[in-house]
């Protein structure tokens, strides 16, 4: 099944998944995320410093998290000097981030909704970020068009999300292992019955983005770093050091 094959049923799967799944993600782990200085992205943490995924000239932005969540990196983005909104379909979820707002003091617009359907006037943003939010779980063929409508010409689009190998080589219920066990060609949209995924191979991306006005600045494929001991469900470590588990994309709206 491809992403324009999906339908719309994807959306409320992953809407009950995350209303489920938010327990996990009060207290400790979203304070942990929160109370962090130097920003960190994806599994293993990869230092704001060296991939650089925010622009240089942050300071004013308008801004607009794509999948939110606890909204740390919303957080992260005011601490900045942007002016951040955070987008996100778990009423659960926001319900954590607006308490992460109260304990830290950070205040900026929460919006339940879907971020493939954006409640959101055209070109009002200079950024649009998503970590492993609608870069994940939303179709590409639907979210990437709202991204490039909510965004200013010359706006910058910054993502993390699984890289397609991870993709390629993880089962629907386990670990990432040194085999192929699915087709790139058609992957789109996968999962385990409970959650929906998307994947699509990088050409796939590119042409993609491209469609829509983006012109790529970078790809980084992100290596696990040697001190990374800790193991995920879905990846270890060990594993994410020859392979690469995630990736961060930076494009820009050309003007």
């Amino acid at each position: 099944m491809t992403a324009t094959e999906s339908g719309a049923g994807h959306v409320a799967l992953n809407r009950r998944y995350w209303d489920e799944q938010a327990s996990a993600w009060h207290g400790p782990l979203a304070r942990d995320h929160w109370r962090r200085t130097e920003p960190g992205w994806g599994l293993w943490n990869t230092p704001e410093s060296r991939v650089r995924v925010f622009p240089d000239d942050i300071a004013g932005m308008d801004a607009v998290e794509l999948g939110c969540g606890t909204a740390y990196v919303c957080a992260r983005l005011a601490r900045a000097g942007a002016r951040p909104v955070g987008v996100d379909l778990s009423r659960e979820q926001l319900d954590t981030a607006r308490s992460m707002q109260r304990e830290f003091g950070i205040a900026f617009p929460l919006v339940l909704a879907d971020a493939e359907r954006l409640p959101l006037r055209d070109a009002a943003f200079d950024l649009a970020v998503s970590e492993f939010g609608a870069s994940l779980w939303c179709d590409p063929y639907r979210w990437i068009p709202e991204a490039a409508r909510v965004l200013r010409p010359g706006g910058h689009l910054v993502f993390v999300r699984r890289s397609p190998l991870f993709a390629l080589c993880a089962p629907g219920d386990g670990r990432a292992g040194p085999a192929l066990l699915r087709a790139q060609f058609g992957m789109g949209r996968h999962g385990d019955g409970e959650r929906a995924e998307f994947t699509v191979a990088h050409g796939e991306m590119l042409r993609l983005l491209r469609s829509y006005g983006f012109v790529v600045d970078d790809l980084i494929e992100i290596q696990a770093p040697e001190s990374a001991h800790r193991d995920y469900p879905e990846v270890a470590a060990a594993w994410a050091r020859s392979w690469p588990s995630e990736e961060i994309w930076k494009a820009r709206l050309r003007p």
